[in-house]
């Protein structure tokens, strides 16, 4: 999937020029919104300073991406323009100054795109709305606590949340998705697990969340690690959860959210004490399914021509046959890398382009794709393991999910429990939801940062109802 706007940000040298004395001055804050379509806008920040020798810097934030604080590489202004350019993500931003607006009215282009972006001054930043976050402080008990992993010696932390009366609550550990996340599953600004969290400690269950291995309140390795390894940071979450004189030891449940609900049945087959597993998107198809189809559903809403879609799915087609049969990841990563040379010399100078530095790109896909986490989850198949759970079982999947095929997804989990002789077991398609179950307008990831809606309360609704459902 070719990436529209910032994902990455480092320091870069800065490139200055002189700018002229005129009514124009470009130093201060400016902000606006990329217009990608009609759907999907991202705010933009530019910060532009003025040195003590007169020259100029700047660096831009990308708010709705967590983004900030990236250094502008060149920066040239005339009396009434402006033009900077970021190497590291192939973009470049060129505008003329409308003095009867006001604004810097100009086009921001990167790689092959290139999208209209209006920047005015300000002198306070656009705060990007996330209406459903609770603000403190909360009418439940909020408990900062550490457990350990005793098998792998890590210990992990996270926040423990139970309702201010009572005890023997009903209890549920959240797990996240792919990639090193914090005990909110902070994204584009929203925090999922945060809300999730406080609606249920408000309907009485306890609740533990926790930051992943590797950062935050956590230690351990996060880029040597396997979905396997974080099934044993789970079940050593359950684990802590039944020395809590608050909790319901009978009733102990797991809600994971996409790589979080292959986690879920992996913990719940394994283990005669959990009391219900909710499937968040979480994969009832084969990893390499998933990314292929995931692949196809991105591009076409992105406006990829059918013919590169092709191109693309055949290109990781190829990529994932030579993981398959790699031995480790170093081999994984030359037959990758061997791979990706081909592949660009059969480029135009125009595609090479877009793709920037070219040993660059193939560095950073084959890295990405040869750890021991990707061939693990490219090839992992989830339908034996949800044939062993016997637990109750809640699966939803957004109808707008680009990420994980919803239809698909549904219909292979329910034919595993089916075949397993689950007794109880639900799966509902939400409509409306995208792949984080924000109410959306097409699903593309694009809109995540866009939409204020943290979580659907369509979707926390219907946890709740289940979860009251199978626990009276």
């Amino acid at each position: 999937m070719k990436k529209l706007l910032i994902q990455i940000a480092g320091s870069l040298f800065i490139m200055i020029s002189i700018f002229p004395q005129d009514n124009f001055n470009p130093v201060g804050i400016w902000q606006g919104k990329l217009n990608i379509s009609p759907a999907v806008q991202l705010s933009i920040v530019l910060h532009i300073d003025k040195k003590e020798n007169g020259t100029l810097s700047a660096s831009m934030d990308s708010p709705d991406q967590s983004a900030y604080g990236i250094k502008v590489d060149q920066i040239t202004a005339t009396q009434d323009s402006l033009h900077f350019t970021v190497i590291a993500i192939a973009g470049n931003y060129s505008a003329g100054y409308n003095k009867d607006s006001l604004m810097l009215v100009g086009i921001w282009s990167q790689g092959a795109y290139s999208f209209p972006l209006n920047l005015k001054k300000t002198d306070k930043v656009e705060e990007v709305k996330r209406p459903q976050l609770p603000i403190k402080p909360y009418p439940y008990n909020d408990e900062e606590v550490v457990f350990e992993n005793k098998i792998d010696s890590i210990k992990l932390g996270g926040s423990f949340t139970f309702p201010k009366e009572g005890n023997n609550f009903p209890a549920v550990v959240l797990i996240t998705g792919s990639g090193w996340e914090d005990r909110d599953e902070t994204i584009f600004n929203h925090k999922p697990f945060l809300v999730i969290a406080d609606y249920l400690t408000r309907k009485g269950f306890a609740v533990l969340r926790f930051d992943d291995r590797g950062g935050g309140a956590s230690t351990g390795n996060m880029t040597k690690a396997t979905t396997l390894d974080f099934v044993k940071d789970v079940k050593a979450a359950v684990d802590y959860l039944k020395t809590r004189k608050e909790v319901n030891q009978n009733k102990i449940g797991l809600i994971g959210h996409s790589e979080g609900g292959m986690i879920a049945p992996l913990v719940a087959s394994e283990r005669n004490d959990i009391a219900f597993i909710i499937l968040l998107a979480g994969p009832g198809l084969t990893g390499e399914e998933i990314l292929i189809r995931q692949t196809e559903l991105i591009s076409k809403a992105g406006g990829i021509p059918d013919q590169e879609i092709e191109k693309n799915v055949k290109l990781s087609k190829s990529i994932y046959a030579e993981l398959r049969k790699s031995k480790d990841s170093e081999e994984a990563n030359e037959r990758v890398k061997k791979l990706l040379g081909k592949y660009i010399e059969t480029l135009s100078d125009s595609e090479k382009n877009d793709l920037g530095d070219t040993k660059a790109f193939v560095e950073r896909q084959s890295k990405a794709v040869s750890s021991p986490w990707f061939k693990l989850f490219l090839t992992y198949d989830p339908i034996p393991v949800l044939e062993k759970v016997k637990c109750p079982v809640l699966a939803l999947n957004g109808e707008k999910d680009l990420q994980v095929p919803p239809k698909e997804d549904l219909a292979a989990i329910e034919k595993a429990l089916k075949t397993g002789k689950n007794k109880n077991y639900k799966t509902m398609l939400l409509p409306g939801l995208n792949h984080l179950f924000q109410t959306a307008q097409t699903g593309s990831p694009n809109e995540y940062g866009k939409i204020e809606e943290t979580f659907s309360p369509l979707a926390l609704q219907a946890i709740s109802d289940w979860l009251k459902e199978i626990l009276q």
